[in-house]
């Protein structure tokens, strides 16, 4: 019977750590400070937007909202970024993407400063980010390692596949399995489908972030492997479902969906922002 990695209880310590931390910045007049920028009304970053909220405040963490209008021309969107980068009592930023076709999407990402990029969207954060230097990771992909962690998944020397090759997860996190001594392959659309297979069923520990219900299933499986599911997903009925469809009595560790990575996302991103507010104290 598989087993389930929950988000939940990983989510869980992380908050117990933050609220910890909070007494030290309000003795020192400091208050660890988020700006959430939200172009238009999508109901999905509204959700996310919400959820920020709560979490936030549940910690101590402040948050700004920066709601702009559906058809905001590209230069103000972008003038609102750079008045954020330039309060010193903001400590990071949330970009709700995607943005507005009009909008240039790559060029309002990158005019987010990299040191108040919590979820690393800009060209800036990830170069720092994929050389090592100091940079707040991708809140997904992060999240997957998180996880990995607190169910003591010991990495050193296991065989990861990374299904995905997204700068969002797929990259990011197979570069966090290589921090973490994990030998790494990663597949993609291009990859036989007899190598997945293959490559799966001879893997420790999977990553699925292929964006599309059913891509890893019951023939990809051998007893004893940890499955992260990244996937977001909805069926025939609704129901939000991973990228991993497999029998309930498969002999693996897997995280749940709903209730697996994405319940971890928010704690990682306050998680951020309080270490921003961390260095701007140095």
């Amino acid at each position: 019977m598989e087993k389930l990695l929950k988000g939940k209880p990983v989510a869980d310590a992380i908050d117990e750590g933050l609220i910890a931390k909070m007494p030290r910045f309000y003795e020192k007049g400091v208050v660890p400070t988020l700006a959430i920028v939200r172009v238009g009304e999508n109901g999905s970053d509204i959700a996310y937007e919400n959820g920020a909220v709560k979490k936030a405040k549940k910690i101590g963490v402040q948050t700004e909202k920066f709601i702009c209008d559906g058809k905001i021309e590209e230069a103000d969107l972008i003038a609102v970024i750079e008045s954020i980068n330039q309060n010193p009592e903001i400590h990071g930023m949330l970009l709700l993407q995607p943005l507005p076709r009009h909008v240039d999407s790559e060029k309002v990402r990158n005019a987010i400063a990299s040191e108040k990029d919590m979820d690393c969207v800009s060209n800036g954060a990830l170069g720092r980010f994929f050389t090592g230097e100091s940079a707040f990771a991708p809140c997904t992909a992060e999240s997957c390692i998180e996880i990995l962690k607190y169910y003591d998944v010991d990495l050193r020397g296991k065989r990861a596949v990374v299904i995905g090759r997204s700068m969002v997860i797929g990259k990011p996190v197979s570069l966090m399995l290589l921090k973490e001594n994990a030998t790494v392959t990663v597949c993609h659309t291009k990859t036989r489908p007899e190598d997945l297979k293959n490559l799966c069923k001879e893997a420790d520990v999977i990553v699925v972030a292929a964006g599309a219900a059913g891509t890893f299933t019951d023939e990809m499986i051998s007893p004893g492997q940890v499955i992260v599911d990244v996937g977001i997903n909805f069926n025939e009925e609704g129901k939000m479902v991973g990228d991993v469809s497999v029998c309930e009595d498969a002999r693996v560790w897997l995280t749940p969906v709903p209730g697996g990575v994405g319940s971890v996302t928010t704690s990682l991103l306050m998680k951020h922002v309080v270490e921003a507010a961390e260095q701007s104290m140095l």
